[in-house]
């Protein structure tokens, strides 16, 4: 063929990417790979191996290592050994090993992306020119964040050893999101990619030993979910940081219950793609493109649901249709598609099964007329439309190259489809009228906005979601802190043994006038409340003798109590500085009457009156400090390398469940309280089963403090039973747990139905009079989850 002729025709001809430098690579480890621990490649403790194939030929292309648990726990002793020395180092010296990771994959950047798209099946365009800057960018990102954790991490310490569990469809760059912060941050890594995708993190391995990482500090433990499985129970693996399906999620967050593990978790999504009237609509559709058809749709956060404003509907579809045409699926080498393979058979079938479920549920199915490769597994591009919000096919993830596309008339409208979902990783807003962008986009239940884009990723934006979607953030200073733990937390001792309950002792007294009854309701929706079940608990003090009642709350108290505080949703949209107002005001109240809650600290606790007396003015002081927090504890402006900026906001959890311990039984409620209002939550909170009567009487302070109701509810009664209520609650979005270790290990473990997001303290103390350990930011992080929303400007 003539280049004249291809002028004419301007069609495309094969460009493909020389593969020479990978295949050697390959060659050269034929007879197998092994796993990289302590530093070198070692054989498989069983000598297990299994093969990956190259999606887009059905070839095989390596031969790798099965892990097994004693593969994991030779990695966790190899990590174990380096952790301590790797935190030592300054943080400069790690700022420069990271340094020169950043440099290493830079070198031998089209290497890894070639590695990456025979092992994946993307397209090489993808792979050279987005996955691997972007690898390299997260080591130079967090080099600055290890050169710098000396003064802007001061009161954090290194969580320890990490298990990091990644993906298939991007293998390195979430290799990269994972590990940079985590080595950076004086932790180190064992590593298991995923089964499909396994090379790239090898490669990666002797790259980093030839740029002089040190033995041990990051580990590579090849092998199938049952590795994976291994790493996550392994006792002496401190962190978990997974990527993956919500479902596997959730068996995660199920089998580290009472572990003390810290997780994040960033699963799947189904996330909305909506476009307005006003919007510009070849730049949409382009957007569209990317959102759904970028790796042949093999995102967690791929716009997969679009939602198009009646009015341009056919307009929209038609030409998305006539532009679905020019795309080209093919061979990932060749710089000339625009889609490549699907990552394996058993991923073609699901996308596949699921297509035909949306057919048979009334969907109208358009794929463009186009001739796939022969061999490997290729799929076309796919619009399923006038599909219905209850199809199968608008509620789960399909994960491959398929757009449902229904229509919606207002904004409100909109926002109510956008978040019928149980997913929240990510959003994208269509419009030519900004004001009407940024309004919808706090509305939306997602970690990620984009507007007027899609698929925007920087290491110094925060990336995670809500809900079902995960917990936790990648990248940014938030994501800095998933590696790290406070250090008045790190020091934390097991809760002392409760004392047995005193005897009661009988209250008859001759002749004499009876005392009143009196038992104190619960207080749900700004009222006090008589329990469901009309029974009540005596409250006795240290000596046995009857103090009062308090009501027996039960499992249909505690729904009562959900659904106020979830009416009370105005609160969190209430203004930061009405907020502060409202908890000085409730300081205030305290003050007023600090003689009568420590006279009944004194009755419950046996303890002196000087120490009541400290403990109600410490409950006044920490009210005045979240007072003082709620209209500062403030986002941030980050500046990624574009034009635009990215909002990360500060957004309440929702309503959040809240057991109280034991000890400092006013100063502990209050200390747990006020910061989850003060972000905008709403809270129902189980105090102290032993010493509730501090609670009680606060709700009379409520009443009078202008809070509003629904805001704060309080159900006395047994821990265990109403904490077990509250994990299990599905419209409880967050739960902070104080007490026993059975507590927390129950929270964690009755959570998973909606993957709530936990504060739990595995029966270890805290020093309620610490400031350090028990007020402010340490706290304050927990009571909110970062939106990242970006905005991008010029032409």
């Amino acid at each position: 063929m003539s280049v004249a002729r291809y002028f004419d025709e301007m069609s495309y001809g094969p460009a493909p990417e020389a593969d020479a430098e990978a295949r050697a690579w390959l060659k050269k480890h034929a007879a197998g790979f092994g796993h990289f621990i302590n530093g070198a490649f070692v054989k498989s403790a069983d000598d297990g191996h299994f093969e990956t194939m190259e999606p887009a030929t059905d070839a095989r292309l390596a031969r790798v290592a099965q892990g097994s648990a004693a593969d994991i726990d030779a990695a966790v002793k190899a990590a174990r050994a380096a952790q301590a020395r790797w935190a030592r180092l300054s943080g400069h010296a790690r700022a420069r090993h990271l340094y020169a990771l950043a440099r290493a994959v830079q070198r031998h950047g089209r290497l890894l992306a070639v590695i990456e798209a025979l092992d994946n099946g993307k397209p090489i365009r993808e792979t050279r020119d987005i996955d691997i800057p972007l690898v390299a960018r997260h080591f130079y990102h967090h080099a600055g964040w290890a050169q710098l954790q000396e003064t802007e991490f001061a009161d954090q310490v290194p969580v320890g050893v990490v298990g990091q569990v990644i993906p298939w469809n991007f293998p390195l760059l979430m290799l990269a999101w994972k590990v940079a912060p985590a080595l950076a941050l004086g932790n180190t890594v064992v590593l298991k990619p995923a089964e499909y995708t396994p090379l790239s993190a090898l490669l990666f391995a002797e790259i980093a030993a030839d740029a002089g990482l040190p033995a041990g500090v990051f580990n590579v433990v090849t092998g199938d979910g049952g590795t994976g499985a291994a790493l996550v129970a392994h006792p002496d693996v401190d962190k978990i940081a997974f990527t993956g399906s919500s479902e596997v999620g959730k068996i995660i967050r199920e089998k580290t219950a009472g572990s003390g593990k810290s997780l994040t978790l960033e699963l799947g999504g189904k996330s909305p793609f909506i476009v307005f009237d006003d919007a510009d609509i070849d730049s949409a559709i382009e957007g569209v493109v990317d959102a759904i058809w970028f790796n042949q749709g093999q995102v967690c956060c791929a716009g997969s649901r679009l939602l198009l404003q009646e009015g341009i509907a056919d307009t929209f579809l038609a030409r998305l249709k006539r532009r679905m045409g020019s795309l080209r699926v093919g061979q990932p080498l060749d710089k000339a598609i625009d889609m490549g393979a699907i990552v394996a058979p058993v991923q073609l079938e699901r996308i596949k099964s699921l297509v035909a479920t949306g057919v048979a549920e009334g969907a109208d199915l358009f794929q463009p007329k186009m001739t796939l490769p022969e061999n490997g597994c290729f799929y076309p591009p796919t619009l399923l439309a006038n599909v219905q919000s209850a199809a199968t096919v608008m509620r789960e993830e399909i994960f491959g190259p398929v757009l449902v596309a229904m229509t919606f008339r207002t904004p409100d409208e909109a926002v109510m489809l956008a978040n019928n979902t149980r997913y929240g990783l990510a959003a994208s807003i269509w419009s030519e009228t900004i004001g009407l962008a940024l309004d919808i986009a706090p509305k939306l239940q997602a970690g990620v906005v984009w507007i007027n884009a899609t698929n925007l990723f920087d290491a110094g934006v925060g990336f995670g979601g809500y809900r079902e979607s995960g917990y936790g953030r990648e990248g940014g200073r938030e994501g800095a802190h998933e590696y790290l733990k406070p250090a008045a937390w790190a020091k934390r001792k097991p809760r002392a043994a409760a004392e047995p309950l005193p005897q009661p002792q009988p209250t008859a007294d001759g002749f004499g006038l009876p005392q009143i009854d009196r038992t104190a309701k619960l207080f749900i929706g700004g009222k006090q409340a008589r329990p469901d079940g009309n029974y009540a608990r005596v409250v006795l003090d240290p000596k046995g003798r009857k103090l009062g009642e308090v009501g027996e709350g039960n499992r249909k108290d505690i729904r009562n109590a959900v659904a106020a505080a979830r009416a009370a949703e105005a609160w969190s949209r209430a203004t930061t500085h009405n907020r502060a107002q409202i908890l000085y005001y409730i300081a205030e109240n305290l003050s007023a009457r600090a003689d009568e809650f420590t006279q009944r600290i004194v009755a419950m606790t046996g303890t002196s009156k000087v120490k009541a007396a400290a403990e109600v003015e410490a409950s006044i002081a920490r009210l005045f400090s979240y007072g003082a927090w709620a209209d500062k504890f403030e986002g941030a402006v980050h500046q990624p390398p574009l034009r635009g900026v990215a909002l990360a906001m500060n957004e309440p959890l929702g309503v959040v469940g809240v057991v109280c311990p034991d000890e400092a039984p006013l100063l502990g409620f209050i200390s747990l309280m006020a910061p989850l209002i003060a972000m905008g939550n709403r809270v129902v909170v189980v105090p102290s089963e032993r010493h509730p009567l501090a609670a009680t009487d606060f709700y009379q302070i409520l009443e009078t403090s202008d809070v509003p109701p629904g805001v704060v509810n309080i159900v006395t009664g047994t821990a265990k039973d109403l904490a077990k209520t509250l994990a299990e609650h599905d419209d409880v979005d967050g739960l902070w747990v104080f007490g026993a270790a059975e507590l927390s290990t129950m929270a964690e473990k009755l959570s998973v139905g909606n993957l709530k997001r936990l504060l739990v303290d595995h029966g270890l103390a805290i020093d309620w009079h610490d400031r350090a350990a028990a007020e402010g930011p340490i706290l304050l992080r927990h009571a909110v989850q970062v939106k990242n929303i970006w905005i991008p400007y010029g032409e």
